[in-house]
């Protein structure tokens, strides 16, 4: 490929796939996009795969090239685009990074996190110190989810000796928890 060819007739020649076209026309144009990508990104390292990245467009693109602008004009185009384009998803995710970084942290420490466990375990313990029909129960109802109603269907008695047993299991719950050192906030 001639290297005094128009700008135009490369891309012509690039559309037409030669490959020869399109090494000259990234010669001639490459410092150009360079510097232009650098000022708008202000990174080097940006710039660099951004200019990549628009030369690889004008391969895949150059049969749409209308002449409306200068070919100079047009690589210019893309370029701007490409580097708003990066500059506007690092700024989402920028927002995305200060937005999480502000929502609180809900996780236990690791203190409060082994007195949970040690909780769970000490409840675990004092429920299965219940009957099996109190346990069963408080089983449905706080490990389930089930309504009372729910419990009473489930295992098959009325609704008041579900409430009658929910209270006396609740009853011997609170007062070995008390018993143990702790306070019964679920009961």
């Amino acid at each position: 490929m001639c290297p005094s060819q128009t700008d135009e007739a490369l891309i012509r020649a690039i559309a037409s796939g030669n490959s020869a076209a399109m090494r000259t026309l990234f010669d001639r144009h490459r410092g150009k996009v360079f510097r232009f990508l650098q000022r708008l990104v202000r990174s080097e390292a940006s710039a660099e795969e951004l200019t990549s990245d628009v030369f690889l467009e004008i391969w895949r693109n150059a049969g749409r090239f209308e002449g409306r602008s200068a070919v100079a004009t047009w690589i210019l185009a893309i370029a701007r685009f490409k580097a708003l384009s990066r500059l506007r998803r690092e700024r989402e995710c920028e927002l995305e990074d200060a937005t999480a970084a502000q929502l609180p942290d809900d996780a236990d420490g690791p203190e409060l996190a082994l007195q949970h466990k040690d909780r769970g375990k000490i409840l675990r313990t004092l429920l299965g110190r219940l009957s099996g029909d109190h346990r069963q129960v408080i089983d449905l109802i706080y490990y389930h989810d089930k309504s009372i109603d729910e419990v009473a269907r489930i295992v098959n008695i009325p609704v008041n000796t579900v409430k009658t047993r929910m209270f006396y299991a609740r009853k011997r719950l609170a007062r070995e928890l008390a018993d143990a050192g702790m306070q019964p906030e679920f009961l």
